[in-house]
């Protein structure tokens, strides 16, 4: 009996470690890439990567694949979402429009964020870097063409701001992952 809560006891030490440490990396993370880019939410960085599947016991390099599937997913989506937004007949000819500059934007970058984790896995950390600020500066473009008529809200401005902030999740992970020994 003393054996079994022995062993009890050892496993919720090991799992309370293990948590703890998992949160650290994520938590450490995200402090970082907060710090190398202003822009970023050190809040939206924590609750994303938490949400992830198999985060909670990532090291860095595996975070950054994961922030990079992040995008991937947050892409494709808001592609889909743009399809449907354009089915709407009755749409504004300038909403028209911009929808359709994101769209291109958007199919554009699922591919090449598709390319981004064949960089990363490949090691070919400057290309990966370039790609991903090209995902980024998308979400900025399609934004951009909204606000061009004063007053108007971007029906896409959270996608958008989401796009934004995955990638520069992923490309801060990218810059520390390049500068260290992995």
């Amino acid at each position: 009996m003393t054996s079994s809560k022995f062993s009890f006891a050892f496993l919720l030490l090991f799992l309370l470690f293990f948590t703890i440490t998992a949160t650290n990396i994520i938590s450490d993370t995200c402090k970082k890439c907060a710090q190398n880019d202003r822009t970023l939410s050190y809040k939206f960085c924590v609750t994303s990567l938490q949400a992830a599947p198999n985060s909670s016991s990532a090291n860095l390099r595996q975070l950054g694949l994961i922030s990079m599937k992040l995008v991937q997913h947050n892409v494709t989506n808001t592609k889909h979402f743009i399809k449907q937004l354009l089915k709407n007949k009755k749409l504004d000819k300038f909403v028209r429009v911009r929808l359709d500059d994101c769209l291109e934007l958007y199919t554009d970058a699922v591919p090449t964020i598709k390319q981004v984790m064949k960089d990363y896995k490949s090691k070919h950390y400057r290309d990966a870097n370039i790609r991903l600020s090209a995902v980024s500066g998308a979400s900025t473009t399609c934004e951009d063409g909204f606000e061009e008529r004063p007053g108007f809200v971007s029906p896409l401005k959270k996608r958008d701001n989401d796009t934004f902030q995955l990638s520069a999740i992923a490309l801060s992970i990218v810059n520390m992952v390049s500068s260290s020994l992995y």
